[in-house]
């Protein structure tokens, strides 16, 4: 639980709110053993024993002792530093709690160290560092809990700002949209960078990109080339369609801020490019996405992802040949392609055959048509899917329906959509298209003008302004 180590420690520098420990009289003894404790002799407990006993009714000294020990890590000593302080104050004292607590959450104990500082809290109700404290480490054990705590708080001190503090746990116990909804009880002017920081990511881990860019919006007025707020900023622009304002950001971040303040990683990348391709600037994102796979990524999956936006950039510019290049290294490099990745390469390559012309054009037509017959024998639940598109490929193959290639296909496709109880609106488009194909070539190339009426006549109780069915019924 390095977590808890590292939130305590946090704490601790920040500044511990202890009363006034050492006085005036004996802050000469305080600063000595400080010294001894940092030049760490072999003979310490030797060298110490005089300032102990000096100490020993001094709770104060004896926990400044123990926090200096603390920030040594030595634990046993500060824990030893801390009984001592208690039995001057016959287990009385805050303070000692703290540190024994802040002992415990170092140790990876947040149980006892909640325990420490519930105690804490007990001597001095109205100390708000014990709460958050006890917040800090029992978020791990008991989120709610935590929070609940710092409610607690709020009662005794009302003019502490609990909210940013509740939001902040949330934060770190990863509960997003609770972080949020605290925050947004935080007045604007009270909201300070860290806070608009965590809210951001929030925002932008909760999918509520609207509320981080005016988060984020308000921090970059005060602070324009901080790296965290340009970063989430430029997420939650990209996400959020505002391709413009997210070019702004990853100009500050890529370009105008100090490359030692920020380190940029693949994911930067990664929306900088996304925000390059909704900008319809595709080329501009293609020089990007390859920079983002020059970068160190956490898995495969997620650099495969990228080789993917990247094959998507090629189709924006026309370049089907290499967005059918890095379409293959993709599912070649994804873990697990699912049917929906071979439906895009199958649309692939019919867009690309769109373009196309004579034997490439089949070609290509070709290699969709084979990609859908084999996404319906690898899962039957695309079947319809399948049929749709080997239909639709069928007409590119055969324009003038001569051959009745698309026949079989959408012939299958309406029995199976027809015979539904309920159809939704897929299931009508669909009908749309094969009842379209179907009455017209029973009509003009089988010259069976009986079936083409049946197509046609069900063509019009799903589309009553459908002209061409209306004559085939009428004839």
């Amino acid at each position: 639980m390095k977590s808890i180590k590292y939130l305590a420690m946090s704490f601790v520098l920040a500044g511990f709110s202890t009363t006034a420990m050492a006085q005036d009289g004996t802050k000469a003894d305080v600063a000595a053993v400080k010294e001894i404790i940092k030049s760490n002799p072999a003979d310490i407990d030797k060298q110490l024993k005089a300032y102990l006993s000096k100490n020993k009714k001094n709770a104060e000294n004896l926990v400044d002792f123990g926090r200096a020990f603390y920030e040594v890590k030595d634990y046993d000593h500060a824990a030893s530093m801390a009984s001592m302080a208690l039995a001057a104050k016959k287990n009385a004292f805050g303070p000692a709690y703290l540190l024994l607590g802040d002992i415990a959450a170092m140790k990876d104990d947040p149980g006892v160290a909640a325990q420490n500082y519930e105690q804490a809290i007990l001597f001095n109700k109205e100390d708000p560092e014990p709460y958050r404290r006890y917040a800090s480490v029992y978020r791990v054990v008991d989120p709610v809990g935590a929070v609940n705590k710092l409610e607690e708080l709020r009662v005794v001190r009302p003019d502490f700002p609990v909210d940013a503090l509740i939001g902040h746990i949330n934060y770190l116990s990863k509960r997003y949209p609770e972080a949020i909804d605290a925050f947004d009880k935080v007045p604007a002017a009270q909201m300070q960078k860290m806070d608009i920081i965590e809210y951001g990511f929030s925002a932008w881990v909760s999918q509520k990109y609207d509320k981080g860019v005016k988060m984020l919006k308000q921090g970059l007025q005060n602070d324009p080339k901080n790296g965290s707020l340009n970063r989430l900023a430029l997420y939650c622009y990209t996400e959020n369609g505002q391709f413009a304002e997210a070019l702004e950001r990853a100009e500050v971040m890529f370009n105008q801020i100090d490359k030692d303040s920020v380190k940029l990683n693949y994911r930067d990348y990664v929306y900088y490019g996304n925000a390059l391709n909704g900008a319809k600037q595709h080329q501009e994102a293609i020089d990007i996405y390859k920079k983002a796979l020059d970068q160190e990524f956490d898995s495969q999956d997620k650099r495969a992802g990228v080789i993917k936006q990247l094959a998507d950039a090629y189709k924006g510019v026309n370049d089907y040949e290499n967005a059918l290049k890095y379409y293959d290294e993709y599912l070649a490099a994804v873990s697990a392609p699912t049917l929906n990745d071979f439906a895009d390469l199958g649309r692939l390559y019919v867009q690309y055959a769109s373009k196309l012309e004579g034997d490439a054009k089949t070609e290509n037509l070709k290699k969709a048509e084979k990609i859908y017959a084999d996404l319906a024998e690898k899962n039957p639940d695309a079947l319809e899917y399948s049929l749709f598109w080997r239909g639709r490929v069928g007409t590119m193959l055969d324009p003038d329906a001569s051959q009745g290639i698309a026949q079989p296909f959408y012939e299958q496709l309406w029995d199976i959509i027809v015979a539904k109880a309920e159809q939704d609106k897929s299931d009508v488009a669909r009908m749309k298209e094969a009842g379209n194909f179907l009455m017209v070539y029973y009509l003009k190339i089988k010259d069976d003008v009986e079936k083409s009426k049946v197509f046609a006549g069900k063509i019009i109780e799903i589309d009553p302004t459908n002209e061409t069915a209306a004559q085939i019924v009428a004839i």
